[in-house]
């Protein structure tokens, strides 16, 4: 009769001890409650972190550097310096200066748009041309100073025009004036005042409303 073999007898055992202690490695272990209260800590101040300062209390701010002055180490307890203005002093001081300088740069750019316009152009020349004007300013009409102020406004957008300047001959000089309204949308421009002004005070009314005034276009010495 053969003989049992003991080897699978022996392997079923070892298998089942194996379950076994796995099933007792799953079983939590017990715990006991303490009686101890757990340790506290210190509270952690929200803008305070214990990366940002040495010590409790913290040390004493150190000054900003001054403008110019080379840091030479890294402090973390150096105060920041001061912001700057918003507007710095240099621009508060010339910014008057500049508006000045813009202000009689408009005037004049404006000036001078009013002296070269064809209404101040062909209002020399009429005086020019006009006998009464050179019996009392003499020849060479023109502005009376080397740069002229033209009074006044020309709108020939709106039909408005009126405006005053000084001018001067060989013998005296005088204040001109034209004052002159448009009729309607797309009209004609109507003359209300062409008169020379004298330094003695006396006025010529250059504008004749019957029509007999000297015509600047024309030759006043036809025979000449």
């Amino acid at each position: 009769m053969t003989p049992l073999s003991l080897r699978p007898l022996s392997l079923l055992h070892r298998s089942q001890t194996v379950l076994s202690l796995s099933h007792l490695t799953r079983i939590p272990t017990c715990r006991y409650a303490s009686t101890n209260p757990p340790p506290s800590e210190p509270p952690t101040l929200p803008w305070k972190t214990p990366h940002s300062i040495t010590a409790w209390p913290p040390e004493p701010l150190i000054p900003p550097p001054k403008e110019g002055e080379i840091l030479l180490e890294r402090r973390p307890n150096r105060d920041l310096p001061p912001l700057p203005p918003f507007i710095p002093k240099q621009i508060i001081r010339t910014f008057p200066i500049f508006v000045a300088v813009m202000a009689v740069s408009i005037f004049a750019f404006f000036n001078y748009q009013k002296q070269e316009s064809s209404v101040v152009t062909s209002t020399l020349y009429a005086l020019r041309t006009n006998p009464a004007v050179r019996q009392e300013l003499g020849d060479e009409i023109y502005f009376a100073s080397k740069y002229p102020w033209i009074k006044g406004e020309i709108n020939q957008v709106h039909g408005r025009i009126d405006v005053r300047f000084w001018v001067k001959g060989t013998r005296r000089q005088g204040e001109v004036r034209l004052r002159c309204r448009r009729r309607g949308r797309g009209g004609y421009f109507v003359t209300q005042e062409w008169s020379l002004t004298l330094e003695d005070g006396r006025v010529l009314q250059l504008y004749d409303p019957e029509g007999n005034a000297v015509d600047p276009f024309r030759d006043p010495y036809p025979d000449a």
